[in-house]
């Protein structure tokens, strides 16, 4: 009888769940959106609780949609998922949330950031290949925790991710059996060894952070329990599906595009657009402090990645057609706007857009979002192709980072919700003088998600060749060398005027 896997990608905007059988071809999905909360200025809060209830959710519709296509929900043989790097949320004993699920757009711990980072440790990029700290940083979130949430003091037990929470309370595990894959350990930044996979006493010490508080590391695909009874009346599944650790959302869509070796480049184009190289491991030159480059271990043993970031790339475009164009219910209105920003000329006819619509640091650390630039025949087209292009320059920031120290970027895999862009495709080829490709499931994650399940299972022996036989190209954008150009001079403009409202 055929097999089938299940798969999850708990995102910022979003909780996909999709169902793959053994030929990895997909008979089931949903897509259910997440809410985010903003208390305070440079906060950003939302709730493990609710990742929970919308898998769940999306595991009945899931189920639901095998029951149409008289497919047994007997024949799931494993549950896996993936969620956000940088964000935690503080347990009880019982394993439930009790903390606010703090992730990577929140800046709360911007000060004590700047402390941290004061110390000027060389332990940080020696053992994790990070110099610098980072509010994006779990380490940090769980430093402001533990000073200021008065439950989490009197009863909290473990800090965990929003992906392994979920696979936890599906399994009914208890704090004490907390755990996090050596991939998403790597997206605390400070706290770890990269290399050996354990935490850092040294470190932790450094940090104040008890290490009773860390789950245990494990592998990716190491079974953690099964599906529980109440969650199969939940989710429409049986009891006893096992379920395996789950992986980080930017490992997973670098091995959903194929990349298991060095010296390949990634678009991950999601909520926070990241610029993912594989590498072999630390290079002095990019873990070096004001780099701006994030180091993390990889899904599979002895991978390691460096990712540049842009916070609110793909939030950016979602706040455009939600707040401004008043379509927040009408996520067909992007192509329409894409299709409509076509018509613009490059470079928007002089507008730009500067997206930095949460707290930023560094170098433009005081400035926030908003276009500059428009005149009386600007239009929302004309602002979208704006923003579609301020993130590409930012994009180009990071690559000169990497051509710098010797990486030759030719070509880059486009990957999650922006891959289906044509224009931005075009846009980011154009500016960052590259190839760009596009993967025929662009929401990666979530396949590779379920081709580890299966793998988990003993269904598929060899994962470096399924992973790799999985990966499809359908579109190709080379870069038009005229756009270039023209875009070279463009960055140098938006530079000079960031400079000078900084």
């Amino acid at each position: 009888m055929q097999q089938y896997f299940l798969g999850f990608d708990a995102g910022t905007q979003s909780v996909k769940v999709a169902i793959y059988d053994e030929d990895m071809n997909c008979v089931a999905k949903s897509v259910n959106k997440t809410t985010l909360k903003y208390p305070h200025i440079g906060w950003v809060e939302m709730d493990a609780e609710e990742y929970l209830y919308l898998t769940k959710r999306g595991m009945k519709e899931c189920a639901i949609q095998l029951k149409d296509k008289k497919i047994p929900v007997s024949s799931v043989k494993s549950i896996m998922g993936d969620g956000i790097i940088c964000g935690i949320v503080g347990i009880d004993e019982s394993g439930k949330a009790i903390t606010p699920y703090i992730n990577y757009l929140d800046s709360r711990t911007q000060h004590d950031v700047e402390v941290i980072n004061n110390l000027n440790l060389s332990i940080w990029q020696r053992e994790t290949g990070n110099a610098d700290s980072s509010c994006m940083f779990p380490a940090m979130h769980a430093r402001w925790i533990l000073a200021n949430d008065e439950d989490f003091k009197v009863r909290g037990k473990k800090f965990v991710h929003n992906a392994p929470y979920i696979l936890s309370r599906l399994a009914g595990l208890s704090s004490e059996d907390a755990f996090i894959d050596w991939g998403t350990m790597s997206g605390w930044g400070l706290g770890y060894h990269v290399y050996d996979k354990k935490w850092s006493d040294e470190q932790l010490e450094i940090l104040g952070i008890d290490k009773s508080y860390l789950p245990k590391i494990v592998k990716p695909w190491d079974i953690i329990g099964s599906l529980s009874k109440e969650a199969t009346e939940e989710t429409g599944f049986e009891e006893g599906i096992p379920i395996c650790a789950g992986a980080g959302d930017t490992m997973q869509s670098m091995l959903g595009n194929g990349i298991i070796e060095a010296n390949k480049a990634v678009d991950v184009a999601g909520t926070c657009a990241m610029f993912c190289v594989s590498t072999n491991g630390i290079i002095p030159k990019l873990s070096r402090r004001g780099s701006g480059l994030i180091f993390n271990s990889g899904t599979l043993q002895d991978t390691y990645f460096y990712w540049g970031f842009v916070r609110t790339g793909g939030l950016s475009l979602r706040w455009f057609k939600d707040n401004i164009c008043q379509k927040s219910d009408d996520d067909v209105y992007y192509e329409k706007l894409s299709k409509e920003a076509k018509k613009v000329s490059p470079g928007c006819n002089g507008v730009f857009f500067l997206p930095y619509l949460t707290d930023t640091y560094g170098e433009y650390s005081n400035l926030k979002g908003s276009f500059i630039n428009m005149t009386l025949d600007t239009d929302q087209y004309v602002l979208w192709r704006s923003i579609l292009e301020s993130i590409a320059y930012e994009y180009l920031d990071i690559t000169d980072i990497y051509r710098n120290a010797g990486i030759d970027i030719n070509a880059i895999t486009v990957t999650e919700g922006g891959s289906k862009d044509d224009l931005w495709n075009q846009i980011k080829a154009d500016i960052i003088g590259s190839k760009v490709m596009t993967p025929q499931v662009s929401e990666g994650a979530v396949l590779t998600n379920c081709i580890i399940g299966s793998y988990a299972v003993g269904n598929i022996e060899n994962l470096k060749i399924a992973l790799s036989s999985s990966l499809k190209v359908t579109n190709k954008y080379i870069p038009n060398l005229d756009n270039t150009k023209f875009y070279k001079n463009q960055y140098k403009i938006q530079k000079d005027i960031l400079k000078t409202i900084r």
